[in-house]
């Protein structure tokens, strides 16, 4: 991606959202899957189930939020430990950073990084993987969504932690960021891609937005917005 000209400020920061972005597909599935074939290969019985509460989200009887825990809870469990998991969620960093990543989005990645931008990740996929390929990525900041631990301790519980971290959601939770980390608007250059027109909020916020492989209607939304587009499959 060519740069324009930056005015002096005190911060660059780079925001990249995660699936289907930075990955070829959506990482949410699969890590259940690889979760559930290893730990509790049983559970796979479960899948009607899955479907039943995808058909409860397309028609609009349960949100995203809901349906994301409803999934966790089938296919990983209502309690588990997170020393369990951590291998799992491991392994499956790897799995995704080795065979699942846009080599284009590495190479902007790499760009950004070599320009002195902090790198944030900012997705709606859980804390409890996406750290791990957050390390894998060299991104200095992570913003996603966080599951419930009422002890404090190793165990995690099925259910959301606050927002599902998209939409406006993400949003609210990147200038919550910028706060905590003293960055204020006038004082920063913002880079900011995805592929989904969710992330509307995050781009209009950008000094230079990026629709990385957009969705249909973020394909359409970008020229009336004048931010670029660019196609990351197969790219290197």
């Amino acid at each position: 991606m060519e740069a324009p000209a930056l005015r002096p400020v005190a911060h660059r920061v780079a925001m990249y959202d995660m699936d289907r972005t930075i990955t070829r597909a959506g990482t949410y599935s699969g890590f259940l899957m690889h979760v559930a074939r290893r730990r509790q290969p049983w559970r796979l019985l479960l899948l009607p189930l899955v479907g039943l509460a995808g058909l409860a989200y397309s028609l609009r009887l349960i949100d995203r939020a809901r349906l994301k825990a409803i999934n966790l809870r089938l296919l990983v469990g209502r309690r588990f430990s997170r020393t369990e998991i951590a291998p799992l969620a491991e392994s499956y960093a790897d799995k995704v950073v080795a065979r699942g990543l846009h080599p284009a989005a590495l190479d902007q990645i790499a760009a950004d990084r070599a320009a002195g931008y902090r790198l944030l990740l900012a997705t709606a996929s859980f804390h409890l993987y996406v750290d791990a390929i957050a390390r894998r990525l060299g991104m200095d900041d992570v913003l996603a969504t966080r599951l419930d631990e009422p002890d404090g301790g190793d165990h995690i519980h099925a259910r959301l932690s606050g927002d599902n971290c998209y939409g406006d959601a993400k949003f609210a939770r990147i200038t919550g960021w910028l706060a905590d980390n003293a960055i204020t608007r006038e004082d920063a250059h913002i880079r900011a891609y995805s592929d989904h027109v969710s992330d509307h909020p995050m781009l209009r916020f950008a000094d230079e937005a990026v629709a990385t492989t957009p969705s249909r209607k973020l394909r359409r939304l970008a020229p009336r917005m004048g931010w670029q587009v660019v196609d990351w499959r197969g790219r290197r």
